[in-house]
């Protein structure tokens, strides 16, 4: 006779907080070890896994700033200081991951100011029942919880400000309705589709090592022989068949005769890999919701859905993430740590230096230097360099598209870093006539048509179409543009970058200087010819006879300046001629 047993599959239960009698601190979950079961659905689901990392990492971004770090710098060096690094990601990760977090805060020895902060894992510490005024007063602290015994005396750590101790806690968490001494993680709903993924790769992990699969059955039947003797016969099989090469299990049955052999009936699921590839894409899908994660492109998770594709739809996730599940985040934690540094008569205004990529950032809105930084991770050195980016604006509505000019029946002849000499030299050569200044993308002084005739365009862009990771606001606004201009648009002052202009000046000519000192970039003429006539190449003719190589001496002839044909990288002093 057999026994027949059947596996349940746990119903999903909501955290129990329970107050114990005779227990000082509050229980979290059913056995007092519900962290851990929120971990073990981080280590178990890799798409939540995924997303948490993901979320995290952009929760600290580049880590904690400030927009007045240059009026106030000695509160800036003191916040640095308090703040560590590697504390604060500590804090961020505690904070998503489990739904609160904790910080330690070490008073000096007089008591007059935070002399220390460090990370205390969240998941050892319990909250102290509330008093008579309602309040948790403390955290216990004990390494493991789930094998706490009476025996065990948990450390008490007053709550920060209720106490007149060297060392307080200062427990972050958000309100959430129905919970006071613990805060259940924003993504609560997703956590049993969490434990489904894991489940489900459990499942097919022990089917492959461990399931009944067997290549082949051998029947003896000639009678049952002893325990002995088939266990003997057993290992000899075993022996024979086993090894690397012999891949597969066997299923041995001992029988009076033929006619009672046994038989393998095998169970079929009908449609089990559509199924199962239905519950994992399920899960999935229902982890992301649970995060509020509108794009999982974001997160390195490629999906099937439109969103994510489409570079501007990437980008409109981006900014959606950013705003509604990443800032909510920031802001929570910032208004704790604001309060830590109250205590020490600092007040800075605190940013997490974001992860967004710069052409991701919606600055239209934005008039202020503050916020700019605050959007953009961006210091701002003067306020001068705010006109950087009307600077640009300026630029882009003077600047067309190269395609515009194709489209007109244009084609690009030649193109060439801009250096004085040659400018004059090419100018001369296609004998160009004057015309008169009209609207901004109307004609250039340098337009017009040779003696025999042909129409040529002279235009000229920021080059090259590249930026560093520490290129400058206005550098990456430029390229990004990827604009050609008029050189009358290009070579006259701007307050753009400030700082390089003379002495007792708050402009500079950025047809001189570029992007300012440091600056790696350039700017690249281009000749375009209309292709509907009849005409000699004189370019064409030009680079292939002898060409114009650039002088390497000869510049500033006839006033003109050197600085022309150079990067400001390039220059003897790096761009800073100008200092203020």
């Amino acid at each position: 006779m057999s026994d027949i047993s059947i596996v349940n599959l746990s119903n999903y239960a909501s955290p129990k907080i329970k107050e114990v009698k005779n227990q000082d601190w509050v229980a979290y979950g059913e056995d007092n070890n519900y962290f851990e079961y929120i971990i073990d659905r981080y280590n178990g689901s890799p798409t939540n896994n995924a997303i948490i990392n993901g979320i995290s990492a952009m929760i600290y971004g580049h880590g904690l700033d400030a927009t007045d770090s240059d009026t106030k710098t000695d509160e800036y060096a003191k916040m640095v200081s308090l703040f560590k690094k590697d504390v604060v990601r500590k804090l961020v990760y505690d904070y998503k991951l489990l739904g609160q977090c904790a910080v330690q805060i070490i008073y000096s020895k007089d008591r007059k100011t935070i002399a220390q902060l460090e990370h205390l894992p969240v998941e050892t510490l319990r909250a102290e029942k509330a008093n008579e005024d309602g309040e948790i007063g403390a955290y216990y602290y004990f390494e493991d919880w789930k094998n706490i015994t009476r025996k065990d005396e948990p450390l008490r750590i007053p709550c920060f400000g209720k106490s007149k101790e060297a060392i307080e806690l200062m427990y972050i968490k958000p309100y959430k309705a129905g919970y006071f001494y613990y805060s259940p993680v924003d993504y609560q709903g997703g956590l049993q589709y969490a434990e489904l993924e894991e489940e489900i790769a459990n499942y097919h992990l022990a089917n492959i090592k461990q399931g009944l699969a067997p290549s082949m059955l051998i029947n003896f039947n000639n009678g049952t022989p002893t325990e002995e003797q088939r266990t003997l016969i057993e290992q000899r099989i075993y022996q024979k068949f086993s090894g690397s090469s012999n891949s597969g299990k066997f299923i041995l049955a001992f029988n009076d005769n033929a006619d009672t052999q046994a038989n393998i009936e095998p169970i079929q699921l009908n449609d089990a890999h559509n199924q199962y590839q239905f519950l994992s894409e399920e899960s999935s899908k229902k982890i992301l919701v649970s995060h509020r994660i509108v794009s999982p492109m974001l997160f390195g998770i490629k999906d099937q859905t439109g969103l994510g594709n489409n570079a501007d739809e990437l980008k409109t996730a981006s900014i959606l993430t950013d705003n509604t599940t990443i800032r909510p985040f920031q802001d929570m934690i910032i208004d704790a740590f604001d309060q830590i540094l109250a205590y020490n008569n600092i007040s800075l205004n605190l940013y997490f230096k974001t992860l967004q990529p710069l052409e991701f950032t919606d600055l239209k809105n934005v008039t202020d230097k503050e916020t700019r930084e605050e959007e953009t991770g961006v210091k701002m050195s003067s306020d001068l360099e705010f006109d950087d980016l009307k600077m640009v604006e300026s630029l882009e509505n003077l600047g067309q598209d190269e395609q515009e000019l194709l489209d007109l029946g244009y084609e690009l002849v030649d193109e060439r870093p801009v250096d004085y000499e040659q400018e004059e030299v090419l100018d001369k050569m296609l004998s160009l006539a004057t015309v008169p200044k009209s609207r901004p993308r109307g004609d250039s002084d340098l337009d017009g048509e040779t003696k025999q005739g042909e129409k040529f365009l002279v235009r000229y862009q920021y080059a090259p179409l590249a930026v560093k990771n520490n290129s400058r606001e206005f550098c990456r606004k430029m390229v990004q543009a990827r604009k050609i201009y008029r050189k009358e648009d290009l070579n006259k002052n701007s307050t753009a970058n400030g700082e390089l202009a003379a002495k007792g000046e708050k402009s500079y000519n950025i047809w001189l200087h570029k992007g300012g000192a440091n600056c790696h970039h350039y700017f690249l003429r281009k000749t375009f010819m209309f292709k509907g006539q009849e005409f000699k190449p004189v370019y064409k003719q030009e680079r292939e006879t002898k060409g114009i190589k650039a002088p390497n001496k000869g510049f500033g002839k006839k006033g003109e300046p050197k600085q022309v044909a150079q990067r400001p990288i390039d220059r003897p002093d790096n761009g800073y001629k100008y200092k203020r």
